[in-house]
Formats: C-alpha cells, sequence, structure tokens
C-alpha cells in the first residue's frame, strides 16, 4: 500500500535570507547603539543623534509600508486609509506620554496644558486609562484593531473592492482627521500632543532613552517580517495570495474571502498601530495631521517603489523615499511633490514590480 508524502513546508527563509536578517539585527540593535553612545562625537564613526532620530522615524514608516504590503501586495486590495490606523497607536501613546506629564505642565495642573486652557475640570471618559502603562500597551493594538475590524467586516461582507475600496478607506480617514480637529473630541485639536517628558517614569529625551527607543523599533520591525513571511508562506497566505489573482475562482472552490480578508485587514492595522506608537515616542508629537490622505498615500508609495508582494520591498521603498524626502525637503522644498508625483508615474509605468521585483527578475535571468 502506498503512503501519500506531503511536500515539505518551505523555510521560512533561505541561509542567505537569515544571514541578511542576522546581520540588520547587528546592525541596528549592535552597532548602532555603539556608534552613537560610546564613539565620540568628534569622530568619524560617530552617529549622530540627528541620525538616530530621522532612522528611527524611517523604521516607523517601514513597519507601515511592510503591513501595506500584506493587505495590498499579497491580497490585492488598496487601502489608502491606513494612515489612520498609524495615527490611532500614535494617539494612544500620546494620551499616555501627556498623563505622565503629571505636575510638570505649564498650568501646574494633572490635566493635560490644553485641557486646562479649553477650562476642562475632568478628564473625558475616553483618557480613563490613559495613566496606566499596561492598559496603553494593550490598547495600542486593539484601538486599531477594532476600527479595522468593524470597518472591514461590513466593507468586505458587502464585496466592495477596487478603487471603490480605495476611496471609502480614505474618507475614513479624512473623515477621523476632521472629528481628531475638533477641541471637544478632547484630543488635542490641530495642535495635538507634544511636550512629552517621561516614559514610565524614564526622562524621555535623553540619548539612552532615544538609542532604547530605536533599538526596540528595530526589533519590532525585524519580528515583525518574520511573523509577516511566517502568514504568506503559510496556507493562510496562500488563500490570500488566491483571493488577489482569482477571489471568484477562489470562492468556486468552497472557500468564503470574508474571514480571510478581516484578519489580514485587522493584523495589517495592528502593525500600524505599533508603528505609530513607536513613532510618537520618537518624534515627540502626534496632531490630526498624521490622518491627512496624503499621507496614507505615501504609505502606498513606498510600498509600490520598493516592490509588492516582497516584503523586504516596503521595507526599501519606505528608506529609499523618505531618504530622498529628508533631503530634498532641505535642499528643494518646493520640488519635493513633484519628485514624489513623478517617482510614483514613473514606477508605475516602468518599475510595476518595484526596485527589489527588478533586481529579483534580473537575478533569476543571469541564472
Amino acid at each position: 500500500m502506498s503512503t501519500l508524502t506531503l511536500p515539505p513546508s518551505p523555510a521560512l527563509l533561505s541561509r542567505s535570507g537569515w544571514t541578511a536578517w542576522l546581520a540588520c539585527l547587528v546592525l541596528l540593535c549592535g552597532l548602532a547603539p555603539l556608534l552613537n553612545l560610546w564613539v565620540p562625537a568628534a569622530s568619524a564613526w560617530h552617529l549622530s543623534d540627528f541620525a538616530v532620530a530621522l532612522v528611527g522615524k524611517i523604521l516607523c514608516y517601514a513597519l507601515c509600508a511592510l503591513a501595506m504590503d500584506l493587505i495590498w501586495g499579497y491580497t490585492g486590495i488598496l487601502s489608502l486609509g491606513h494612515g489612520l490606523f498609524f495615527a490611532l497607536g500614535g494617539y494612544v501613546m500620546g494620551m499616555y506620554l501627556m498623563r505622565q506629564i503629571g505636575l510638570d505642565g505649564n498650568y501646574k495642573s494633572p490635566l493635560p496644558d490644553f485641557m486646562v486652557f479649553l477650562d476642562w475640570k475632568t478628564l473625558p471618559w475616553h483618557w480613563t486609562l490613559s495613566d496606566n502603562l499596561w492598559a496603553t500597551l494593550i490598547l495600542v493594538p486593539l484601538v486599531p484593531a477594532l476600527v479595522a475590524l468593524v470597518f472591514g467586516f461590513f466593507a468586505f461582507r458587502s464585496r466592495i473592492k477596487g478603487v471603490y475600496f480605495s476611496i471609502i478607506t480614505q474618507a475614513l480617514t479624512f473623515a477621523a482627521m476632521l472629528l481628531f480637529f475638533r477641541n471637544e473630541t478632547g484630543f488635542g485639536g490641530n495642535n495635538g500632543f507634544t511636550d512629552f517628558k517621561r516614559f514610565a517614569g524614564i526622562p524621555i529625551a535623553t540619548p539612552s532613552m532615544r538609542m532604547t527607543l530605536f533599538v526596540i523599533t528595530a526589533l519590532v520591525l525585524l519580528c515583525s517580517f518574520l511573523l509577516a513571511r511566517w502568514v504568506v508562506r503559510s496556507k493562510f497566505g496562500r488563500v490570500l495570495q488566491a483571493i488577489r489573482d482569482a477571489e471568484s475562482r477562489l470562492m468556486f472552490s468552497g472557500y468564503s474571502p470574508l474571514g480571510y480578508k478581516l484578519a489580514i485587514w485587522t493584523l495589517s492595522a495592528v502593525l500600524c498601530g505599533i508603528a505609530g506608537a513607536l513613532y510618537v515616542m520618537q518624534v515627540g508629537i502626534i496632531n490630526p495631521s498624521e490622518m491627512s490622505p496624503a499621507n496614507s498615500i505615501e504609505i502606498a508609495v513606498w510600498t509600490a517603489v520598493g516592490g509588492r508582494a516582497t516584503l523586504i520591498g516596503p521595507i526599501v521603498g519606505a528608506f529609499l523615499v523618505n531618504g530622498a524626502k529628508s533631503w530634498l525637503t532641505v535642499a528643494y522644498p518646493e520640488f519635493w511633490l513633484y519628485f514624489l508625483g513623478a517617482l510614483f508615474i514613473g514606477v508605475t509605468l516602468y518599475l510595476p514590480q518595484g526596485v527589489v521585483g527588478l533586481l529579483q527578475t534580473r537575478k533569476r535571468g543571469a541564472v
């Protein structure tokens, strides 16, 4: 009697992939702190505080691009509202950091300064757990997950697809931006939250704390990459790619796409929320402008430039685009938006697979 032999499960990463992953781990979590904290500022090998802040911010953006790749690159659903989930995570963390200011604010009040200025007497109900670190760490992924779950359930159940889904997600984040701009909502209005002083009782502006947050962000990104890699190489991930390529045929085969779409949509929102929380602690400010439709479009641009359905491509794209943005906004600030638009059009027309996709195609052709 012959036995059925199942094919072996594919490895999470190849040997060269693990080597590159470990190299990034050593570079970001070992070498970067050494060059910043221990090498003298006068040395050519010193990593400046500005560089730490810039790379830390881009690491947060890269996590958003990775989240976008899961939903767009592997599931075929273009979201133009992921800036909302990024901002929600940032606001949850910002509320905790505002409570950590305590009596050190300008008005020497336990209430945040903007509430004292608006003559508020007590905290609104949604600030109830904002002074608890553990509750904050739970709410950072939970709040974006709940918003994504509710929105996604109704959108996917209604079978809204393509450009219509993209427009609705953009409308959602724009509506949320207008809501957060209102002073009566208790989120600081157009100024948002800033002037953070401590995290868990530790001063947040010290070089050691800044580097600690940098390392945590790098670890979260590297671990999220492994998680995303595991998801897309699993049976669940193969179903996602089938939804992207032929959803009607998948439904004919007996699969219901709703649960799969909802799960990956929620996971993508959670990753963006975590990125937003890490971003706020390093940048030191969060306001409704983070929900602007332009920010969500930029996340899609990073993913397209790096290469969809590659996981590593969106990370590369986030570094390329934001590195160029950092330079151009200083050297030629009036041309930055033109460059961004030309870049997106050029990639769409001539590099549909992105930078990493092009390199992979050339490598296969050489072999």
